[in-house]
């Protein structure tokens, strides 16, 4: 495994990082969640990202009982805030300085833990002012429950009112969560020039495109059973656009000779590829089953040549998604 420093921040993190989004307490037993944790653990892996709203709070607690037992100070522990979480209440959700505060304490206690490494906005909260939201983070770090700070798809422009504040608060701001791909660079623009100027790594989550770049979708065939496609727990839906699209399909089997090529399987491929953008610091892999995690792990410290990124492009050519706006 190789590590990479968080931003302009002494805070190193595995440059594979094991998240539970729609797993966790959701889509898999916790016995076999459990086992994927200690495989990400006996491959090197030392950073781990979940949420609240994860099953609604049900990841959480699963990661928690996960690392139970775990050297905590050889950890790295993420998790965020700001989607609803219980019954739903007005302040249940959103950014504002009760539901932050309340939703720290209730985090820490699911996982199991005094503090967390990286306390993110899952997203950005248009409703409530920026410095309540900024200050709250600031009261948990002088508290010693949040050593440091991340946004979660953040666009340009609130990652800069964000970073002013964070500086005027003296918090460690640290880290942006968006979705990266080779399919979906929509960061590339203005997020990653934003966050470069602000002191900021990317921690990119669906680096494979939800299983897409594994090529295991077929352009005019119906998803294999048992995939991600197929089951409305695990980001049906999610997954859809790109099923939708044929054409990308086909092009994405493309890829499957250059792979080859380097000696990668199509998702080491595609985790490499975030990994070779300088500001990347940690691209995040899930999994249902162990197998799954030694094989993603495996994309740590690969260096792909320019003629290999060019190749790549060539091949996705007319099917990337590069639209700022389309941030968060």
């Amino acid at each position: 495994m190789e590590f990479r420093r968080l931003g302009r921040s002494g805070l190193s993190v595995s440059e594979i990082s094991y998240g539970n989004w729609i797993t966790h307490g959701s889509q898999v037993e916790e016995e076999q969640a459990v086992a994927c944790v200690k495989a990400a653990l006996d491959a090197g892996v030392s950073t781990f990202d979940t949420a609240d709203v994860y099953a609604n709070t049900r990841a959480e607690a699963v990661l928690g009982r996960a690392l139970a037992g775990q050297r905590r100070e050889s950890l790295e522990i993420f998790t965020k805030v700001y989607w609803p979480t219980g019954p739903g209440g007005p302040n249940d959700k959103g950014l504002g300085r009760k539901h932050i505060l309340e939703s720290a304490n209730a985090s820490l206690r699911r996982l199991q833990t005094d503090y967390v490494d990286l306390y993110q906005a899952h997203r950005f909260d248009k409703s409530v002012p920026l410095e309540e939201t900024m200050l709250a983070f600031a009261d948990l770090v002088r508290q010693g429950k949040v050593l440091y700070v991340g946004v979660s798809e953040w666009n340009a422009e609130q990652i800069a009112a964000g970073a002013e504040l964070a500086r005027e608060l003296k918090v460690p701001f640290i880290s942006n969560q968006p979705q990266y791909s080779m399919l979906w660079r929509v960061i590339e623009a203005e997020v990653v020039p934003a966050s470069e100027e602000a002191g900021l790594s990317q921690i990119v989550w669906s680096p494979i495109a939800q299983g897409v770049l594994t090529g295991k979708y077929k352009p005019g065939q119906p998803p294999p059973a048992g995939s991600r496609a197929t089951d409305e727990k695990s980001g049906a839906n999610f997954i859809s656009r790109f099923l939708q699209n044929d054409e990308l399909l086909r092009k994405v089997q493309d890829l499957q000779p250059i792979a080859d090529e380097v000696g990668l399987s199509m998702a080491q491929l595609a985790v490499a590829w975030v990994l070779q953008n300088q500001n990347v610091a940690s691209a995040i892999i899930g999994a249902t089953r162990p197998e799954q995690v030694h094989e993603n792990v495996k994309a740590a410290g690969v260096k792909l040549d320019a003629d290999v990124l060019k190749k790549i492009d060539e091949a996705l050519d007319g099917v990337v998604v590069r639209d700022a706006s389309l941030t968060g």
